[in-house]
């Protein structure tokens, strides 16, 4: 697969919490030169990214981050700030433990409720894999797809395991039509991303696509 192709589906990511400007700046530079989908940074950073890059660069970033428990008011705030200050995509983390106690009607209308404030943005579904069952990521399949959300995602890159192919043919089976996938941690490989890209994800979250782009010493880089 063609490696500038592969990058235009990569969400180019530094989530770390004590990420300095200067790691925030590299990647957004990174992005620019490489055109990635775009760059997924801490809420934090999004007004100065904006401020500094403008339209040059799509600012993606994360609400309910990493453990998904906060309350939907809490989220409903962090993802109106976000687009305020700059963000067009956003990825929520959803809360897995109204999922595990099996209320999918709570998450449902939290996914739905955040989707009305993203509107004509991007809204992605983190679920969380590595904490759910078969059934379990089966219902977040229907979740995602009846409240309306653009994207389905495996993980934050937090949990105890990351993106599975095998999560990706599951939820290939059971998402809607109009629903997108992200494949998001443990992706370390050129291998990965363009066996995950294959299996139909239209996203890929990794901080490691230039690297190992850079790595390949491709012609035309």
């Amino acid at each position: 697969m063609d490696q500038k192709e592969i990058l235009k589906h990569v969400d180019h990511t530094q989530l770390r919490a004590f990420a300095t400007w200067e790691d925030i700046q590299k990647l957004c530079e990174e992005a620019i030169e490489y055109e990635t989908a775009s760059v997924c940074i801490p809420p934090c950073y999004i007004k100065r990214v904006h401020d500094t890059y403008g339209e040059k660069i799509n600012i993606c970033t994360v609400v309910g981050f990493p453990l998904g428990y906060s309350v939907t008011e809490a989220k409903a705030a962090e993802t109106k700030k976000a687009l305020e200050d700059g963000a067009s995509e956003v990825d929520m983390v959803v809360n897995i433990s109204d999922v595990k106690n099996g209320n999918y009607d709570a998450v449902q209308a939290e996914i739905a409720a955040l989707k009305k404030i993203t509107g004509d943005k991007i809204l992605k579904v983190i679920i969380e894999t590595c904490y759910l069952t078969e059934e379990e990521k089966i219902a977040m399949c229907k979740a995602v797809t009846a409240a309306g959300a653009d994207y389905i995602k495996t993980s934050t890159g937090f949990g105890t395991a990351g993106a599975t192919l095998e999560d990706i043919r599951l939820f290939r089976e059971n998402i809607g039509p109009d629903v997108k996938m992200k494949a998001a941690g443990g992706v370390k490989t050129v291998a990965d991303m363009e066996a995950f890209l294959e299996a139909g994800c239209d996203r890929i979250g990794t901080s490691s696509a230039i690297q190992l782009i850079q790595g390949e010493q491709t012609s035309g880089y």
